[in-house]
């Protein structure tokens, strides 16, 4: 499903500290955040906008990317939740 995040791709960009943040927060090596991102956000299992935001699950990862500027916020790895 296509959404503005998806039309807006070639918009997608990061701040110099913000590739950092998100290299450290994922473990990555020296890698284009920007490209790894893109990536990500093609083949996101769930993309869903709150707010100002856009979040995108993808993998191990949830990335936050500002919906007006698209400008890639930070990282996390994705909390795994176990049930018994």
């Amino acid at each position: 499903m296509e959404n503005d995040l998806h039309i807006n791709l070639d918009k997608l960009h990061t701040t110099e500290l913000g590739a950092v943040r998100i290299r450290k927060n994922l473990s990555l090596a020296d890698i284009d955040v920007v490209s790894w991102c893109k990536d990500k956000v093609r083949s996101a299992s769930d993309i869903v906008r709150r707010g100002k935001n856009w979040y995108v699950h993808s993998g191990d990862a949830v990335i936050t990317i500002n919906a007006h500027s698209f400008t890639i916020i930070t990282a996390h790895k994705a909390k795994v939740l176990y049930f018994e």
